[in-house]
């Protein structure tokens, strides 16, 4: 059995000819249930992540800014988005999917997140369609709640996960490897 967080904010309105693929979001489930991979049952709904669990990885007033909808003109280009509470609410399911998941993982082996893998967000900023980094939020979970000691992260994307190797970058207890 997999676990895999998906809910449906993960694909958000976007205005008409918007360059990121938001769609994909609701055909990689259906895809993967078409092929028979998974069934309904492997898919669970991620809870939202209270914001000092964000916060151990994002800075207060980064936070603070995203959650006031308070970004300046170019604050917003880099993420690439429309700026929104419902964009907000979506980034804090998927980095509560992903928390959720590292959890099933340590007793199923294995968990995924369909919005997963966030990588681009910097501590102070976010870039490239990504507000909140999934992964560092998660990797920062278990090693506070020491369900982890050492972590790896393989970033097989094609350009490094820029953000995660930012938020790590004084942390021995986590090394990310992009490829």
């Amino acid at each position: 059995m997999f676990n895999i967080a998906f809910h449906p904010s993960y694909q958000l309105p976007l205005p008409e000819k918007h360059r990121f693929p938001m769609e994909k979001y609701d055909l990689l489930p259906r895809q993967l249930m078409h092929e028979g991979t998974c069934t309904e049952a492997d898919f669970f709904v991620p809870k939202k992540l209270d914001l000092s669990i964000i916060n151990r990885v994002h800075t207060t007033q980064y936070i603070d800014k995203l959650t006031k909808l308070n970004l300046n003109k170019s604050e917003t280009r880099k993420i690439g988005f429309p700026l929104s509470n419902e964009l907000i609410e979506r980034e804090i399911l998927i980095a509560g999917g992903t928390v959720e998941g590292a959890l099933k993982s340590l007793d199923t082996g294995i968990a995924m997140n369909i919005a997963g893998g966030t990588h681009h967000a910097y501590s102070e900023h976010g870039e490239a369609f990504r507000l909140f980094n999934d992964q560092a939020i998660a990797a920062q979970f278990l090693l506070d709640h020491k369900l982890a000691n050492k972590i790896l992260i393989v970033d097989l994307d094609v350009h490094q996960g820029n953000g995660t190797a930012e938020i790590f970058r004084n942390n021995t207890d986590v090394f990310t490897f992009s490829m």
